[in-house]
């Protein structure tokens, strides 16, 4: 039995916690409804600090492994693989937690509860924190999100090992620099078809602890304090029993920024009295006057200091040393020998090839006597991690990752190529001043590897970043600074080029795709990404990766950035053909589908089990990915949709039967006031190693099995 399921031993918790609570007075109990809560030592109550980070890795405090950023875990589609993950990134975070305790340290991101995943729907790719995200796709951000809520949490019967939080509540998805301000404007329909259903899974099935609420006002009410989000969907609608916590500082925005409010008392009353029970800030100090002022009952203070004194029972941070299992975690599992090969398996299995014109890749060493490596991120450690990251003890950018993979067999030549974003690397230079290194070094090689994209100092949250666009966002898919100009000139020497994008979003790739060789969508790919692409581009790991996210030809084919309708978005609603579709990804290997059968022609409350053959007929074992989408046939509902996944392994020469199983739910859709229906009529199963659209079908040469059942 889990602890989700222990309805006994969770009544206990709180019976513990009102009886903690029904002794504090109510400054103490003001003091605990901001991130760096008090202690009460009369209580026995230490010092505690909620806010902290794990994203793709433990953040912020210290050395810890480095995961790929969260939209590159993504590309593996692979859900048992993202528990694993995160289940590894708790086991860091309790040994951390651990040491950092028997030190008395209670600081900031040293606590067991972790902001953490990001849920948000990656609906546009300007958005800088879109890296953050598992993708635009509802299906997929709902059972990545959900297994990366259980890996965290675990699964004992008496506590969890830590606690998840589900972000950013709601519809919240750029641009960043307008934020604190600005109204996301969503019909029902979206709402609930696009934007909800992730948050929903991580509440009703993995009972993630925590929800955050967003920067935003969503349809006029600012997140943090919307009775419509708080009270009405998560608590009434979801039944939801955890946590309700702000972004930082996202109160002082309803009187500062959206002007619902005029005062930081009445922000701090809208907030407590809409469902909110932590402020990550300090306006929550105004709770005193409120419930002085008879603004905030004090039933509404406890009720939600019982919600997070609970959540601090379940962690067993209250019991005695020893009760709880995760107390015997030590530090020995940090950046640990299996750590680091966990880390360098993720790494391989989330980079996604998008085109190897003539199989140039996997390379022969025997054939290669200098390999090229230029470009602004061929040696750029901040190029393997993105935002929200640890501390690795060692990095292997793509330099050095090649450089150890062919040690002195092959000679490695090197050039930054140019800055990120600015005209010149030297300040005293006339600009371009690497150009002829670079073309030298093309000159002198046999293969050329460029490294492009961008980082989390440009590309991220607002506030976080340096650049000089759109707090974060991008302005435009094209590569930032000279960097377009380094590929051009790699092309014209006319070597074989490998083009590596490291970055956390859709880039413009159409030159690449019509100029280079191979490319390879490298996402931040952790601290061993530069081993696992040197592994990858000389065929000891082959590519498996997807696309979470739709690589659109240019921004102009897109709505407004601030327009939140779903129309013309994303691979279930978009209108005209993707450079490189959702669910796109080339391996060495060739994958043959066949005999694709369902177990009924009518779609019943039991579902469908859609049946099919897949046979590995290349020359490399390899992991593909079976991909389930359903369309209903209807004018007016949305492109067909991924509905189902299943990773598998295969040698090559060898085939496998695959079942994967739609429940009745696959079938249904939301009308405009968002009700979920099924309703009567025809659908179209697809299954195959795709997404069922022209683009993927010229990509690959291949096409998809379509299948047509009824619903009744």
């Amino acid at each position: 039995m889990e602890l989700v399921e222990n309805k006994e031993l969770l009544e206990s918790y709180e019976k513990r916690a009102k009886e903690l609570i029904a002794q504090m007075t109510l400054d103490e109990k003001v003091s605990q409804t901001v991130n760096h809560s008090a202690a009460i030592e009369r209580l026995g109550i230490p010092a505690y600090d909620w806010w902290n980070e794990a994203l793709h890795g433990v953040g912020r405090a210290g050395v810890a492994t480095v995961f790929p950023q969260s939209i590159g875990l993504a590309a593996t589609f692979d859900e048992d693989f993202i528990e694993e993950i995160a289940d590894a990134i708790s086991t860091e975070a309790r040994a951390k937690y651990n040491e950092q305790q028997k030190y008395g340290d209670r600081d900031i991101y040293k606590g067991l509860t972790f902001w953490s995943p990001n849920v948000n729907i990656f609906r546009d790719p300007r958005w800088g924190r879109g890296q953050e995200t598992f993708g635009e796709d509802p299906y997929l951000t709902s059972r990545l999100g959900v297994r990366f809520v259980e890996g965290l949490q675990g699964h004992d019967e008496k506590y969890m090992k830590v606690a998840a939080c589900a972000k950013h509540f709601a519809v919240h998805s750029g641009p960043e620099n307008v934020r604190h301000s600005f109204n996301a404007v969503v019909s029902k329909k979206d709402m609930y078809e696009t934007y909800l259903p992730a948050f929903k899974t991580c509440v009703q099935e993995g009972h993630v602890e925590a929800v955050m609420g967003a920067y935003n006002r969503t349809n006029g009410e600012p997140c943090c304090g919307s009775k419509t989000l708080l009270q009405d969907i998560l608590r009434k609608e979801w039944g939801f029993k955890g946590h309700v916590v702000s972004d930082c500082w996202a109160i002082k925005d309803f009187h500062e920024g959206h002007k619902v409010t005029d005062t930081p008392l009445e922000s701090t009353v809208m907030a407590m009295n809409n469902g909110c029970d932590i402020n990550c800030g300090s306006l929550f100090l105004y709770l005193k006057q409120a419930v002085d002022e008879g603004l905030v009952s004090e039933e509404r203070l406890d009720e939600a200091l019982l919600h997070l004194f609970t959540a601090r029972m379940k962690l067993g941070v209250f019991d005695k040393k020893g009760d709880n299992p995760y107390d015997k975690i030590t530090y020995d599992v940090v950046d640990s020998k299996e750590m680091r090969a966990l880390n360098l398996k993720a790494s391989e299995r989330c980079m996604v090839l998008l085109k190897n014109a003539d199989k140039l890749l996997p390379l022969d060493k025997n054939k290669i006597r200098t390999i090229g490596i230029i470009g602004p991120n061929a040696d750029n450690r901040q190029a393997l991690v993105g935002n929200y990251e640890g501390t690795a003890s060692r990095y292997k950018t793509i330099v050095e990752g090649i450089q150890d993979y062919v040690g002195d067999d092959i000679r490695v030549l090197t050039s930054e190529g140019c800055h990120l974003f600015k005209e010149g690397i030297s300040n005293l230079s006339e600009g371009n001043d690497r150009m002829s290194e670079v073309k030298t070094v093309c000159d002198y090689s046999d293969v050329v590897v460029v490294c492009l994209g961008l980082t989390a100092d440009i590309e991220g949250e607002e506030g976080d970043v340096s650049n000089q666009y759109a707090g974060g966002d991008k302005i435009t898919l094209d590569f930032p600074g000279l960097q377009n100009e380094v590929l051009k000139a790699a092309v014209e020497s006319g070597k074989p080029v490998i083009l590596a994008v490291l970055c956390g979003s859709a880039m413009g790739l159409n030159y690449a795709d019509e100029k280079v060789n191979s490319i390879i969508q490298c996402w931040y790919p952790g601290a061993q990404g530069g081993e696992a692409f040197a592994k990858l581009i000389f065929g000891e790991a082959n590519p498996e990766g997807k696309l979470p996210v739709t690589f659109y030809r240019t921004t102009e084919e897109l709505p407004e950035f601030t327009d939140y309708s779903m129309e013309g978005r994303t691979y279930r609603y978009m209108h005209n053909d993707a450079l490189y579709p959702f669910g796109y990804g080339l391996s060495y290997t060739e994958y043959e589908y066949s005999n694709a059968t369902v177990n009924a022609a009518v779609v019943t409350a039991d579902g469908i089990d859609v049946t099919v053959d897949v046979a590995n007929a290349g020359d490399y074992d390899g992991i593909e990915t079976v991909q389930v989408y359903v369309k209903i046939c209807k004018d007016g509902t949305p492109n067909a949709q991924l509905k189902g996944i299943k990773k598998i392994q295969l040698q090559k020469g060898e085939k496998k039967t695959v079942t994967v199983h739609l429940n009745q739910e696959a079938f249904g859709l939301c009308n405009d006031d968002g009700k979920f229906e099924i309703q009567s009529g025809k659908a179209v199963i697809y299954v195959g190693g795709q997404c069922p659209c022209s683009r993927s079908t010229e990509l690959t040469g291949k096409e998809v099995s379509a299948i047509e059942v009824e619903i009744r």
